[in-house]
């Protein structure tokens, strides 16, 4: 496995490289749902690649830069026993350098939800993740479906832009209780932890409901709200159940629906969904 942190030396060694190339961007910290992701590339590709990379201009100024975690040499082992080729681990200087202005913006799918509480968030996703295209070339790139936001603003981002890459998104892997798995799980203390299960069944309990009939967007999103409402500390940033694609809100489900959430658990914010 080749570990690269030049963007030179990057681009020289993906000239080099033959056949299907899949590329899994993440910010490190990596467990089983980054790996899946990596099986999945593996699986359809002839070679993968994976970014390590904290990107600071998706964060906020009150949100966790500084504290997110980080295990290199811990991603690195990982990495290698699942068959990764290349892993690119740059330095935020390198991404940005001194007199850095330029940015990427995907106009409405970024506007709600994650994109309205998170002021300039997607600005960076998208900003580092064209980056990560113009560097690797990948034939296809990995996302998760937990962060189905992103997933739309990238497929929108790579769709405006004509990047000759096929955007795969995968589906979200869970814990045995049901808590969808996120590097940021490692916040939580054990009371938390078993408290964070309240995202999932209150999303259970809407598909429930979308299940026996019901396409009355404002019950399935009364069934979450109420759902969470018996967990005291679960605090909800906002329910939604939106179209899948654009994020707008619905009034009635026609076809399909992205039931999704943002709560708070203590001080750890947890995100995750259904696509119904």
């Amino acid at each position: 496995m080749q570990v690269i942190t030049s963007i030179d030396e990057l681009r020289t060694v993906r000239k080099t490289m033959k056949g299907m190339f899949g590329l899994v961007p993440t910010m490190g910290y990596l467990h089983q749902g980054h790996l899946s992701l990596v099986e999945r590339a593996r699986a359809e590709c002839d070679q993968v690649g994976v970014s390590i990379f904290v990107n600071p201009t998706q964060f906020g100024p009150n949100e966790d830069l500084a504290k997110y975690p980080r295990d290199l040499a811990r991603d690195l082992k990982m990495l290698e026993q699942a068959g990764v080729f290349l892993v690119w681990t740059p330095t935020p200087e390198s991404v940005y350098p001194a007199g850095y202005q330029t940015y990427v913006t995907v106009e409405q799918v970024s506007q709600g939800l994650e994109g309205e509480r998170r002021p300039g968030h997607f600005r960076g996703v998208a900003t580092v993740v064209a980056k990560l295209f113009n560097v690797f070339l990948p034939d296809k790139a990995y996302f998760g479906q937990k962060d189905a936001q992103q997933a739309a603003v990238i497929k929108r981002l790579a769709a405006d832009l004509n990047f000759p890459v096929e955007i795969v998104i995968c589906p979200i892997v869970r814990e045995p209780d049901g808590l969808a798995m996120s590097s940021r799980n490692v916040y939580l203390n054990p009371t938390e932890r078993r408290a964070a299960t309240i995202l999932y069944r209150a999303l259970s309990a809407a598909k429930t409901q979308f299940d026996a009939g019901e396409r009355d967007a404002n019950k399935l999103r009364a069934a979450m709200s109420s759902t969470l409402a018996s967990e005291p500390l679960a605090k909800p940033d906002y329910v939604s159940a939106a179209d899948p694609d654009s994020l707008v809100e619905l009034e009635r489900v026609e076809q399909h629906v992205l039931l999704s959430m943002a709560v708070r658990i203590g001080t750890t914010r947890l995100i995750d969904n259904f696509r119904l």
